[in-house]
């Protein structure tokens, strides 16, 4: 999922160095609240998906920190529990999601997390995920659908993330309706519940995305933005950090102290609006693209 150079910042145009205040909270935005986003831990991934790639070292390095830090780890229906004003938060909360559905999830990933009792959000991509199965996704070491229940076994929740992993903003209503609601049917019924929760691909969204997830049935949508969350965030639109490779141990501990990032809820700038109208432009003209 490598940023576009021509993007302006990060994810769905979250602030790098130089484009915006990192650190600096949105007004009202109430206690940070860390949502890490992790996509692949292996120590030789495919070249595309690197960027977004930490070790098996690295992991358990973070998952550490977690334990350590004093936080309340919780998963996204916790999170959605309390936007909704159904149920309070624990104090000093801190979520853990993973994108895609990776083959290490299942396995050392998950072993890791039981190690330590930490409950995470998996959200997966149901093309990618089944063989001869429609996605955008390169070809990459990915986890079976016959896996997908595994995961709520070892303690994690499970949401969508799309079919296909496409640009969920530059969609027509009808290609966006179909990616929305046939991930969430084909997870439903492999694990026979509801599955309220989703992450948009690469963090791309909009108003009329958002509006459409509701209709679609879920409860919550994660974003990117590269921001701390916050008890006061957007149900449709949860800022998470997107952990890099590059990310050290100390960006780390700085996240779950609340520090190094901003914190939403807050604004588009006029750079990831741009943007937005950029990349629906091109799609108009090359049709649907891989969010990534």
């Amino acid at each position: 999922m490598t940023t576009s150079p021509r993007e302006p910042g990060g994810t769905d145009g979250a602030p790098r160095p130089g484009d915006g205040a990192p650190g600096e909270p949105a007004p009202h935005g109430g206690p940070a609240v860390p949502v890490f986003l992790y996509h692949a831990v292996m120590d030789d991934p495919p070249d595309w998906i690197a960027e977004f790639t930490v070790t098996p070292r690295q992991f358990a390095a973070h998952l550490d920190a977690v334990v350590d830090s004093g936080r309340t780890p919780v998963t996204i229906s916790a999170l959605a529990g309390h936007l909704a004003g159904r149920a309070p938060l624990p104090p000093r909360p801190v979520l853990l999601t993973f994108d895609d559905g990776f083959a290490d999830l299942p396995g050392r990933t998950a072993e890791a997390l039981a190690e330590r009792a930490l409950p995470a959000t998996a959200y997966l991509t149901t093309g990618a995920l089944a063989p001869g199965g429609r996605s955008l996704l390169p070809p990459g070491p990915m986890m079976g659908l016959d896996q997908v229940a595994g995961l709520e076994d070892a303690g994690m929740e499970v949401g969508s993330h799309t079919v296909t992993h496409a640009q969920l903003d530059t969609l027509t209503a009808r290609r966006l309706r179909a990616e929305l609601a046939d991930s969430k049917a084909v997870l439903e019924d492999t694990l026979g519940h509801p599955v309220p929760h989703l992450a948009y691909p690469h963090g791309y969204n909009s108003p009329r995305v958002r509006a459409m997830t509701a209709r679609a049935g879920y409860e919550t949508a994660t974003a990117v933005r590269h921001a701390l969350s916050s008890v006061r965030d957007e149900p449709y639109r949860i800022s998470r950090l997107i952990v890099r490779r590059t990310h050290t141990l100390a960006d780390v501990e700085d996240w779950l102290a609340g520090r190094g990032a901003r914190v939403a809820p807050y604004r588009d700038g006029p750079k990831t609006v741009g943007w937005r109208w950029y990349r629906r432009a091109r799609a108009a003209v090359r049709g649907p693209e891989f969010a990534g």
